[in-house]
């Protein structure tokens, strides 16, 4: 699926996708972690991020104070002189990146930092962490930015 084909289904799953949240909210299964959790490696094991990445192209992850220090040292500057060249503070208070496509970003979709990337960005479509329960809230927004976490929810709603 390309990426304008994977924007229009998530569109067209939105409704159904907020219903079926909420349902989940309101009587959490006590397995859905388990369940998830395999669904999460099923989807992983048939999609690859390097045809897509969209997360690199269309958000920033926060980046945290041992990120920052982390990549300032790969990058021999400051902390200070690395979130002036590549941060800003959002309206949360979280350093986040000036500008999208991520500036680590190569042509091949590629991380440059890979080794050193932000947890946030270690960690996403955060579709197999502990506790996804009190994730549900960002799962549904990252079906909009991420195919794999689309597939993961539809996969979901035929369990549950």
């Amino acid at each position: 699926m390309d990426i304008q084909q994977f924007e229009q289904e998530s569109i067209k799953r939105k409704k159904s996708n907020t219903d079926f949240i909420k349902k989940l909210k309101r009587k959490t299964p006590k397995d859905l972690d388990h369940t998830v959790h395999g669904l999460h490696d099923e989807v992983f094991d048939e999609i690859d991020c390097l045809n897509c990445a969209n997360c690199c192209k269309t958000t920033s992850p926060i980046f945290t104070d041992k990120d920052i220090e982390r990549l300032a040292r790969r990058f021999r500057v400051r902390p200070s002189v690395f979130i002036d060249q590549y941060l800003f503070l959002d309206n949360e208070g979280h350093y986040v990146l000036h500008s999208s496509p991520c500036p680590f970003l190569g042509a091949d979709n590629y991380c440059s930092v890979y080794e050193d990337r932000p947890r946030a960005c270690r960690e996403y479509p955060h579709t197999n962490r502990k506790k996804f329960a009190q994730l549900l809230n960002l799962t549904l927004k990252n079906t909009e930015i991420c195919p794999a976490t689309l597939e993961i929810l539809e996969r979901l709603k035929r369990v549950y």
